[in-house]
């Protein structure tokens, strides 16, 4: 992506030095916590998803504590990055949504951090918690991204983020309390309802995709990053990776195909409309 390094986000909580600690505790699932599920349950053959409350990305992990690393250059410069993606991305729909958008904050923190969700630990992957409604990451997530996940570029980094500011926007527009309202009368509906939450927040986040491409900020091959970092945390990729099985039934973010199929619909449209997964026929 093209874009001047050098500033920061009025709208960045810098949270790194406050550390974690305390007694296990209930936090926010986010994407590296749904690789961790799925390799604890695939070793110990326990299913540590029977943790999770229905209907909410939720998991129960013992909180970290020990000393804080001084920021680094290199993560310096990852501060600043997503303070403009941030910036970026909220300017997009305060324009698509006049009147209705109120910005989040973006909350940095390092290893653990207590949040309206819980405490969230690294391992959650970044977050959005509708409790305080904020996003929350730890940077080092993005090591992950590239390490784990086989994503690396700044477009994808970037995609990671505007899904949790898709979020935001879900909980402005009050699907997100609805969504949930209805995982909590009907159980038996609680994944498939939260797979079509999560593929409406990559669609949003294609849809802040297009605005980028339209005012030529994206450089060759983004595209191509965002879509390979949307297939890359796929249910049934990390699923086989982890358990060398797919369970449908257990998906909880979508499929690769889907994740990239909803991405691409934001970033051809442009268009928050467009983004209905909850629509009849809906795949």
């Amino acid at each position: 992506m093209r874009w001047t390094p050098g500033g920061r986000s009025g709208n960045l909580e810098d949270r790194r030095a406050d550390g974690g600690g305390g007694l296990r505790r209930v936090v926010p699932l986010g994407l590296g916590g749904i690789v961790l599920l799925f390799v604890l349950s695939a070793v110990t053959g326990q299913n540590f998803f029977s943790l999770l409350e229905p209907g909410v990305d939720q998991a129960v992990v013992p909180s970290g504590g020990g000393s804080v690393p001084a920021p680094s250059l290199s993560e310096e410069k990852q501060v600043e990055f997503v303070s403009f993606v941030l910036d970026d991305a909220q300017e997009t729909w305060a324009k698509l949504l006049p009147g209705r958008y109120r910005e989040t904050q973006l909350v940095l923190f390092r290893d653990a951090i207590e949040s309206a969700c819980g405490l969230a630990q690294a391992a959650t992957g970044p977050f959005y918690c509708p409790g305080d409604r904020k996003v929350y990451i730890d940077l080092t997530f993005y090591d992950e991204l590239k390490r784990r996940f086989g994503a690396p570029g700044d477009f994808a980094e970037a995609y990671v983020l505007a899904h949790e500011l898709g979020h935001h926007v879900q909980t402005l527009l009050g699907i997100e309390p609805h969504v949930r309202r209805l995982q909590h009368d009907n159980p038996s509906q609680a994944n498939a309802l939260s797979v079509r939450l999560e593929l409406q927040a990559d669609c949003f986040a294609g849809v802040w995709g297009h605005s980028t491409e339209r005012r030529n900020i994206l450089e060759r091959g983004d595209v191509e990053e965002a879509l390979n970092a949307a297939a890359s945390i796929g249910d049934d990729r990390i699923q086989r990776l982890s358990a060398g099985r797919v369970h449908p039934e257990s998906f909880t973010h979508g499929s690769s195909e889907q994740r990239v199929e909803w991405f691409r619909r934001g970033f051809d449209s442009g268009d928050p409309d467009g983004c209905d997964t909850f629509g009849r026929g809906t795949k």
